[in-house]
């Protein structure tokens, strides 16, 4: 029921024409800063504009962790110079609810960015409990090239959003691309269903962009017969200089593979980790002497103790990648560092790392 009712009310905001600059759309992200150290709470905010500067919709938000807590209110506010200006109304759903704890609620001024369709909102609560502030970093998908493309040639179809995930189907289950940009030649008007995996709720939306292809793909001509040609002398194929080798991975330091990430709470690596980590089975391929450490860290997200077995289920999880692509568990050794070494202020994504280092 709950699916059904969201998909009504999205597709009731997401109908008809997006105007420049428009707010219009699902937001997706998360609540931090709230004064309570290691406390999130994932988001969502779909937004709909009205008569003149005034702006409504739903915000759905739920307990970092136990997505069984959840709430979701009415919001109505303005545009304003910089973005805008939400206030909480009715509380339209709540799950999880007991006598010591409420949800905090007051008024949100948010700032756009609109080169990264992200919205950035400080939060003044009414003075309830604990309430005080908060800081909301929420992000939209939406396309920011071309939608119409040439048939036939190789084009970069590029969109907004964090952590994007490209799939061929409404069902999620083919999927084709991640990241921001995906180049590819198209033959036909396309339809990608795109999602978010920056701090995902059970709400979270799948936005489609449809790609126009126009013309005809022109046609491949058939091979020319084979011509007998005295073979050329041989030569010294010149370095290839435009396309340069990556950077080696290992070495006797500690070195981050920035890519290599994971999903919140969770030792599941994103699918964004896959090209970092085939570097790395290559490079243990060709150097079959070398062993190496793998270092697991969390995010300064939920308790102590736990992250410290995540950290260690992570690095468990890129020795089972590399073990699969042919490595010999032996030369891999594993630690887990839990939360105790964050490389950006929490909660941050790229906290949620691994990092490898060459054993001598």
């Amino acid at each position: 029921m709950r699916r059904s009712i969201w998909y009504g009310i999205g597709a009731l905001l997401l109908a008809g024409p997006v105007q420049a600059q428009s707010l219009t759309g699902v937001w997706q992200g998360v609540e931090a800063e709230t004064g309570e150290p290691g406390a999130y709470w994932p988001a969502l905010l779909r937004l709909q504009t009205s008569k003149g500067n005034a702006v409504f919709g739903v915000l759905y938000q739920e307990v970092g962790g136990n997505p069984a807590v959840s709430v979701t209110f009415r919001m109505k506010g303005t545009r304003t110079a910089t973005g805008l200006k939400l206030d909480h109304g009715d509380k339209l759903s709540e799950t999880g609810r007991t006598p010591f704890n409420f949800w905090c609620d007051g008024s949100i001024t948010f700032t756009y960015d609109a080169a990264l369709e992200k919205l950035t909102g400080h939060a003044t609560y009414r003075p309830v409990g604990s309430c005080d502030v908060g800081t909301l970093t929420l992000y939209r998908v939406k396309l920011k090239s071309a939608a119409t493309v040439p048939a036939g040639a190789e084009s970069s179809i590029r969109v907004s959003g964090r952590n994007v995930l490209w799939y061929a189907d409404a069902d999620l289950k083919q999927p084709v691309n991640t990241g921001n940009t995906y180049r590819t030649k198209l033959t036909k008007t396309t339809t990608f269903y795109l999602t978010q995996g920056y701090y995902p709720t059970s709400q979270s939306a799948v936005v489609p962009i449809t790609i126009t292809v126009k013309g005809k793909a022109p046609k491949t001509p058939p091979p020319a017969p084979p011509v007998a040609a005295p073979a050329p002398a041989p030569t010294v194929a010149p370095p290839d200089t435009a396309r340069p080798a990556p950077a080696p991975l290992l070495t006797d330091k500690p070195v981050v593979l920035p890519t290599v990430l994971f999903r919140v709470g969770k030792p599941e690596l994103l699918p964004e980790s896959g090209p970092a980590l085939e570097q790395l089975a290559a490079e243990l391929r060709a150097r079959p002497a070398v062993k190496v450490r793998v270092l697991g860290h969390a995010d300064r997200v939920g308790e102590p103790d736990k992250n410290q077995v995540l950290s260690e289920q992570r690095a468990e999880a890129v020795k089972a990648y590399l073990v699969k692509a042919g490595i010999a568990p032996e030369r891999i050794g594993t630690v887990g560092y839990g939360d105790s070494r964050p490389l950006f202020p929490s909660p941050d994504a790229r906290n949620r790392r691994v990092e490898v280092e060459e054993l001598k």
